[in-house]
């Protein structure tokens, strides 16, 4: 028996390192797009464009490559109603460009996954359980929340950001404005005080959190061209010695 163990251990001791322990990144990032029932067909398509567009940007790329370890991992989820998540990309490593496009392509590609009401809370719980069994490690863990409506389906958003946030995750947020005219429900979309400052006082949290606007669903991708690189240049910059 004691031979027996000791043999085990050897083997153990031999495993190549990525099976006993997670690939280190920069960055776990999970990108959460909202997909309600007022993200209609031509929205969701100028999102899902606009996504793919942004991690490929140049810009975006130069500083991801810049983080000690040179890359970040991103899962994409859409998220409606309480319930009513999907993982559309999984997690991938973001090393270059050509990954980076891959990881666009798929995302392009696959199908909408889901209609509904709008559960941020739902969607802050989802996503901290994909960075909980993420395949890789981080001490930079982040949650991006792009929405154009405030939380009204399911539990506490308040109560789901502060979960997130004593886990030491950070939620920062893309917040999607709808002119009150177009919008079939106003006050979803243009809550009292703004939907920006809802998002600050309800959503965001964590070292560093901020949020960004995009003026409506077209410049959806260039706003989050825009957040990418904040988010990511910003860590970079943290990390470099002094």
């Amino acid at each position: 028996m004691r031979r027996l163990i000791a043999l085990l251990g050897l083997a153990v001791a031999f495993l190549p390192f990525a099976a006993w322990a997670a690939d280190p990144v920069d960055m776990l990032l999970v990108l959460a797009a909202d997909v309600s029932r007022s993200v209609t067909e031509p929205k969701f398509r100028l999102q899902r464009e606009g996504a793919a567009a942004a991690l490929a940007d140049a810009d975006v790329v130069r500083a991801i490559t810049s983080g000690p370890n040179r890359r970040i991992a991103v899962c994409f989820v859409e998220w409606a109603t309480a319930g009513v998540q999907n993982v559309v990309v999984d997690w991938t490593v973001i090393d270059g460009a050509g990954a980076a496009r891959g990881f666009g392509d798929k995302l392009i590609e696959a199908p909408r996954s889901s209609i509904g009401s709008t559960s941020i809370s739902s969607a802050i719980d989802y996503s901290v359980r994909q960075i909980e069994n993420a395949p890789f490690a981080s001490e930079r863990r982040v949650i991006d929340i792009s929405g154009d409506g405030n939380n009204n389906s399911g539990l506490s958003v308040i109560d789901a950001r502060d979960r997130a946030l004593e886990k030491g995750i950070t939620i920062n947020a893309l917040v999607i404005m709808t002119p009150a005219e177009e919008s079939f429900r106003p006050e979803h979309t243009n809550p009292p005080g703004g939907l920006e400052k809802y998002f600050q006082d309800n959503v965001i949290g964590g070292p560093g959190s901020f949020t960004v606007i995009a003026e409506g669903h077209e410049s959806f991708g260039r706003s989050l061209t825009k957040k990418l690189i904040q988010e990511i240049a910003g860590l970079s910059r943290a990390r470099q010695p002094s």
